[in-house]
């Protein structure tokens, strides 16, 4: 879009002197339009090669699996291959860490969560990235949470765990609660859990999800805040472990599985503190990325995700598509998240490692 030139006014002098700054300003005036103009042309040229998908875990978990749902759809959404490049370590820092140092252009994107764009921030002192170098694109799934405990635990709902807590950390043996490493976004719950219970607890980190849920079930480590799928729930009804509650908002059930279990929310202890969590996966991008890029690779998006195999392929590991956002709703969220889990990491003095 060219911008238009003010007329020059009948009286203006029309002497050779004046007609150098008439040239400067009508060279300023078309370099003004070829700015304007460049946006466009970055939209029109991308993607103009593949789409690598980092991918931040090894090849076989929930990550990978979650972008091996979206990897077609998108291709075809965007008229390119979709790679995906699985790079693990340093609790998905690795894969954060590559995508900020390759060119902000839309051509590598990051699948990430609070884990990798917020927490690992916080609580590493090997993470040099801030949550603020990443944009986010989309969040394309979420993934419900529940506190699951031991078999034989002595408590069967919320309030009663917060009364067994605060007991037993008043005889010297404070409960153990199991998360994926320090500074994830299953320790921090259950160090958030402890503030509030006024009962310090002992956190026990595994080095991924599967140690964790064989432990739980063993009865090696007391309660877990995680995300929680249809193998747990059937562990549940073969009586070898409990739910104590939801992670869903106050009386919510957010998936038909869950809807024996009440909320974590609805109880004496949490009520009114906002305890609602997901497990959300998002797409992002280098902070600097092009608007136009963006607004190409949201639209991308939105689009795979409204794919019904897609949706049935995501509930299929347990997970749930929210409604589709714009790049500045999807920032927004972003923003709120971060400030929140920033919050939270305040609260229980949460340290570097």
């Amino acid at each position: 879009m060219h911008t238009p030139r003010r007329p020059i006014p009948s009286h203006a002098p029309s002497s050779l002197a004046r007609r150098p700054l008439l040239g400067l300003c009508a060279a300023a005036l078309l370099g003004g339009s070829l700015l304007a103009a460049a946006a466009p042309v970055a939209a029109q040229s991308f993607p103009n090669r593949q789409v690598n998908l980092m991918v931040p875990y090894p090849a076989g978990g929930l990550s990978d699996a979650i972008a091996r749902t979206v990897e077609k759809p998108l291709a075809k959404a965007l008229g390119q291959m979709v790679i995906i490049e699985n790079l693990g370590g340093v609790s998905g820092a690795l894969g954060a860490q590559k995508v900020l140092s390759t060119p902000a252009d839309g051509h590598m994107i990051y699948q990430g969560s609070p884990n990798e764009t917020i927490l690992a921030p916080l609580a590493l002192q090997a993470v040099k990235y801030k949550s603020e170098d990443f944009r986010m694109v989309q969040i394309i799934g979420a993934f419900p949470m529940a506190v699951l405990a031991r078999k034989d635990l002595p408590a069967n709902n919320i309030d009663e765990l917060a009364a067994l807590a605060k007991k037993a950390a008043g005889e010297g043996r404070p409960l153990t609660y199991g998360s994926v490493g320090v500074g994830s976004f299953y320790h921090v719950l259950g160090e958030h859990f402890a503030h509030l219970a006024g009962a310090p607890m002992t956190h026990v980190p595994y080095k991924g999800m599967a140690p964790l849920s064989t432990d739980l079930a063993g009865g090696q480590v007391d309660v877990s805040f995680i995300v929680v799928g249809a193998k747990d729930v059937a562990l549940v009804e073969q009586g070898r472990l409990k739910i104590l509650a939801t992670l869903a908002p106050a009386g919510k059930v957010e998936v038909p599985m869950l809807k024996a279990w009440r909320s974590i929310n609805d109880s004496q202890l949490v009520k009114a503190k906002d305890f609602a969590y997901n497990a959300w996966t998002g797409y992002f991008v280098r902070k600097d990325t092009p608007e136009p890029v963006v607004q190409a690779l949201n639209k991308a998006l939105a689009t795979a995700m409204g794919d019904e195999q897609v949706r049935k392929q995501l509930e299929g590991l347990g997970g749930m598509i929210p409604a589709m956002m714009s790049p500045a709703e999807a920032q927004k969220e972003y923003e709120a998240q971060t400030a929140r889990f920033r919050a939270i990491a305040k609260s229980i003095k949460l340290e570097a490692q």
